[in-house]
């Protein structure tokens, strides 16, 4: 009996070790299988990926570029009716994603219709005192003032549009600001006759004749002479180092990607300020909003009052189609010269490479579209857009369309999906917004009050969130009048009309 004993002591004690070893092994075995089991738990709860967003994928990038630099120096010449809105939207988004800044205007276009001057830039404080990355908003471009704003390795680009579309798109939307339009019953009637309608004195009459020719800087009233067009064109090359056709939209998008360096989805869009092609079953334009052309050349309460009026007629014949590029021949002749330009250099890249790349470039707008817009994609009219802050203005009798958003979008892909629909004036306040905070005011007490009761612009409610903002034409800004002759005020945030708030609305 003892000898066994002595062995069991002995195997527990001399070969397994002792009982205290194996009590503190168990425990540690415990502490580690806790310690993870934590570790997974609150991995899982804490430190969760974020969710996976659509424009973090390789498809955002696109085909490679191979090692060239994005450019960050870009002047866009945003000409009137030709895609221009959705061009700069692509700006927009490009910079506020990188922090760049911009050369805003003081109101919503940098002086025009009268040529462009570098004071008309917000914060513009002499010749490379501040850096500014891009300018795209309105003018009618003044190259040496420009100058004075963007550095000297600016990327200088525009877009066309074939002059008879152009006619349409014009008539429709400045049906109610130019005069000779005004007058004619329908563009037929103005093909037919344009100097029956056309008075050059008129202000704002410049939208009914080559309108191209004048937002590039030159006299739109010129006598047509194929030497006077020449000199024209040799002038928009010497600047320019691409101009991109409407017509040919997604080809434009793919020449300006390589030629700016820049990911597939920073040229991916949806069509913005497009209007309605075909008008709604009771033909009638409803609404209270004031559109962003009709204000912007300064006619806003007129474009409002036209309101309710039947939509323009823009049929026309093919020999009024003829009269049309004849009466904007200066036009006619740069559409040509750069749509030739502009095949010359898909050539130069190649047809084959440019067929791939906009197959891409069309697919990639299809995805985005099913991921970021309600209904397909498909635009909509601004009434039925649920959130008021993205609905785009209203402009004279045509109704322009804007989309809604997918709802359930994760945050990442919301911020990115809302900055492709944001419709150009709400962006270009947020930026001015980013760019120039407002600082905080303090609570008015009663002499505050005072300062308000006795006419005082301290303290105004700024209404530009409601879009009941009034634009001013800022050919008046010079004599601090608006267009109808009421007062303007100068805020952090844009040139405001000082009106009773009957006006507004």
């Amino acid at each position: 009996m003892m000898t066994r004993n002595r062995m069991l002591r002995w195997l527990v004690c001399g070969r397994l070790g002792p009982v205290w070893m194996w009590k503190a092994l168990l425990f540690f075995v415990a502490i580690a299988f806790a310690t993870q089991l934590l570790g997974i738990i609150f991995n899982k709860s804490s430190t969760q990926p974020a969710a996976h967003s659509i424009f973090s994928s390789p498809d955002a990038q696109g085909p490679s570029l191979g090692s060239c630099q994005p450019h960050t120096h870009i002047m866009f010449l945003k000409t009137h009716k030709t895609a221009s809105s959705t061009v700069l939207n692509m700006l927009y988004r490009f910079g506020e994603e990188r922090n760049l800044r911009f050369a805003l205007p003081l109101g919503y276009q940098l002086g025009y219709p009268l040529p462009f001057n570098a004071h008309r830039v917000k914060g513009y404080r002499g010749p490379r005192a501040t850096e500014f990355h891009i300018m795209g908003n309105h003018m009618r471009f003044n190259r040496p003032e420009v100058e004075k704003v963007m550095p000297a390795d600016t990327f200088y680009f525009s877009i066309i549009r074939d002059p008879v579309a152009l006619a349409e798109s014009s008539f429709a939307y400045y049906k109610e600001v130019a005069p000779a339009f005004r007058k004619a019953k329908g563009l037929g009637d103005f093909a037919d006759d344009p100097n029956k309608y056309y008075d050059p004195r008129l202000r704002n009459n410049h939208y009914a004749r080559n309108l191209l020719w004048f937002d590039f800087g030159m006299d739109n009233n010129a006598n047509f002479s194929v030497e006077l067009a020449q000199h024209g064109e040799a002038m928009i090359r010497q600047t320019f180092r691409l101009i991109l056709v409407s017509e040919y939209f997604d080809q434009s998008m793919i020449l300006l990607r390589h030629a700016l360096c820049w990911p597939l989805d920073a040229v991916v869009s949806f069509s913005l300020n497009a209007r309605q092609q075909k008008p709604s079953s009771n033909s009638i334009m409803g609404g209270s909003w004031v559109g962003k052309a009709a204000v912007a050349a300064g006619v806003g309460a007129r474009a409002g009052r036209s309101q309710g009026k039947m939509l323009p007629n823009l049929s026309l014949t093919d020999h009024q189609r003829e009269k049309l590029r004849q009466w904007n021949a200066l036009d006619w002749y740069l559409y040509k010269a750069f749509n030739r330009t502009f095949w010359e250099d898909i050539d130069k890249f190649g047809r084959a490479q440019m067929e791939q790349e906009v197959a891409l470039l069309r697919m990639r707008r299809e995805i985005l579209g099913r991921v970021c817009l309600r209904d397909g994609g498909k635009p909509v009219e601004a009434y039925r857009i649920r959130d008021k802050n993205i609905r785009p203005f209203q402009s004279g009798v045509v109704k322009i369309l804007g989309y809604e958003l997918q709802p359930g979008l994760d945050n990442a892909t919301r911020t990115a999906c809302l900055r492709m629909i944001r419709p150009e004036i709400q962006y270009k306040d947020l930026l001015d917004s980013k760019q120039f905070p407002r600082p905080v005011q303090p609570q008015l007490g009663q002499q505050g009050q005072g300062l308000l009761a006795a006419g005082g612009a301290f303290g105004r409610h700024d209404s530009s969130r409601t879009g009941e903002k009034m634009m001013m034409g800022e050919a008046e800004m010079e004599r601090e009048r608006d267009w109808d002759g009421s007062r303007i005020m100068k805020s952090n945030q844009t040139l405001k009309g000082v009106r009773e708030k009957e006006r507004l609305r």
